[in-house]
């Protein structure tokens, strides 16, 4: 699929009807740009997003991903980003973005653990009743280890995992015990537990002292931001029975979700974990479910 296919053309030609034209993602952002009221959605609301196993839980195969409403754009060298995601994800705007996921059939969202998040989802669950799973982005500390998850099992979390920065440090200083300490602990206290990376060899380290995690998340995309090759990711993991998580596949919006989604599907990914601003969460939805109905050509089993 050629890089210049965008969601307007992808969604022209999807087998699920979504209009043609202008892109309901474009012309809202052209209307909120030119400080006119946003066209209504009309469209409905989304059914049948397929779903996978991960450990015990049941996860939507398009996941919502929180560093945007954290402040982190992932945005290369533009150092007014973070800031700028701060001032537009509100806890208002962070509520509604979940609430539009919840609606059109995202089940899941990987979020951090901090108080500022779990304040939102306090607020989130008590003022809309959402019900949204969370998967906790961890920060074990070598001297402390779990207090950071700790905290997000206190706040209902369903899942964790240590962040992939973390995990890329302990295999690199040689101490990938302490990630089987971190995932034994989250298994305890009967959590889904992973592992995250940005490095193969931390999920080759994991396999070798079979850590056995319930789940990887590891990064996968095709223009090598903080990412191996496809292929060379593709070719271990078909080697790993443990459902993966997928993240940065759109390289920090070097990639159209048409063309990231179908690469990352088609070479293993299970799940995508996506930043998703509210406006683009129905389209992104729209494209990963086409994509699954109409015979993504995987190169490993589904989980």
């Amino acid at each position: 699929m050629s890089r210049d296919i965008n969601r307007r053309n992808f969604l022209g030609a999807s087998l699920l009807g979504a209009a043609a034209g202008v892109s309901l993602e474009n012309r809202t952002l052209l209307a909120k740009l030119s400080d006119k009221s946003a066209p209504a959605d009309d469209t409905g609301p989304i059914r049948g997003l397929q779903k996978g196993k991960l450990g015990k839980l049941e996860v939507s195969r398009l996941i919502c991903g929180g560093n945007l409403f954290s402040g982190f754009g992932h945005s290369r060298d533009l150092i007014y980003v973070s800031e700028l995601m701060k001032q537009y994800f509100t806890a208002e705007k962070i509520m509604d973005t979940l609430q539009i996921c919840e609606e059109n059939g995202i089940n899941t969202a990987i979020l951090r653990c901090d108080k500022h998040i779990i304040d939102v989802l306090t607020r989130y669950r008590k003022e809309r009743g959402g019900r949204i799973q969370w998967i906790a982005q961890s920060y074990p500390e070598e001297n402390d280890l779990t207090s950071n998850i700790q905290m997000a099992i206190d706040n209902g979390a369903v899942g964790a995992y240590a962040q992939g920065g973390i995990g890329d440090q302990f295999v690199k200083e040689g101490k990938t015990d302490l990630l089987g300490k971190v995932v034994a602990f989250i298994k305890k206290n009967g959590l889904a537990a992973g592992i995250g990376s940005h490095s193969l060899e931390v999920t080759k380290a994991s396999e070798k002292e079979k850590l056995e995690p319930d789940f990887y998340f590891k990064t996968f995309n095709s223009v090598d931001y903080h990412s191996e090759a496809p292929e060379q990711i593709a070719a271990y993991m078909k080697t790993v029975g443990k459902p993966w998580i997928a993240f940065k596949v759109l390289g920090a919006g070097a990639v159209s979700p048409p063309e990231g989604f179908k690469l990352a599907y088609e070479l293993g990914a299970d799940f995508l974990n996506i930043g998703m601003f509210d406006f683009q969460v129905k389209e992104d939805i729209i494209i990963a479910k086409s994509l699954l109905e109409n015979g993504i050509q995987r190169q490993r089993r589904w989980s």
